[in-house]
């Protein structure tokens, strides 16, 4: 599980050192395979590293790799569909949500009410995206929260 995070509290929240090295990363959990590979390639040929889970109780191991203060790995965005077994997108968010400096999450959800979307606002999420949705238009929000400065995009790689 994730990292105590009473240690080194700030504020009530645990301090993160999330240090920028390479392309952004992104710790994608979709428990559907077709949509997980679609949304991984998708990304990577935007030129973000992404790492494909596929289920909830997955992301939150690699959370907790990426997020102990030992280990300094670093996650720039979650993307995380809302449904999933074991640990759905929602508790990821109220978990990560205790952690100051934590990554920004994009719910995607099929179930995207109108109660979902204002309860993952109020967690902190950066987006809620309902199913289905336009892919580039996720690829445009993920850009605006963490704009890919390596410069390998979709143009140069279909060259």
């Amino acid at each position: 599980m994730l990292p105590d995070p009473t240690n080194l509290q700030a504020n009530g929240k645990t301090q993160l050192d999330l240090r920028k090295q390479g392309p952004p990363r992104i710790l994608l959990a979709e428990d559907d395979r077709e949509m997980r590979s679609l949304l991984t390639e998708t990304l990577s040929r935007a030129g973000y590293m992404v790492e494909a889970l596929e289920d909830g109780l997955e992301l939150m191991d690699q959370l907790a790799e990426y997020l102990a203060p030992e280990q300094h790995k670093r996650v720039d965005l979650i993307i995380s569909d809302l449904r999933m077994p074991w640990v759905d997108g929602m508790e990821v968010l109220r978990t990560i949500g205790r952690y100051i400096g934590y990554p920004r999450m994009i719910l995607i959800t099929a179930f995207g009410d109108d109660e979902v979307h204002a309860e993952a606002k109020r967690l902190g999420a950066a987006a809620v995206m309902n199913k289905p949705f336009d892919v580039d238009a996720l690829l445009a929000r993920v850009r605006e929260i963490i704009p890919n400065e390596s410069g390998t995009d979709d143009a140069e790689l279909s060259r």
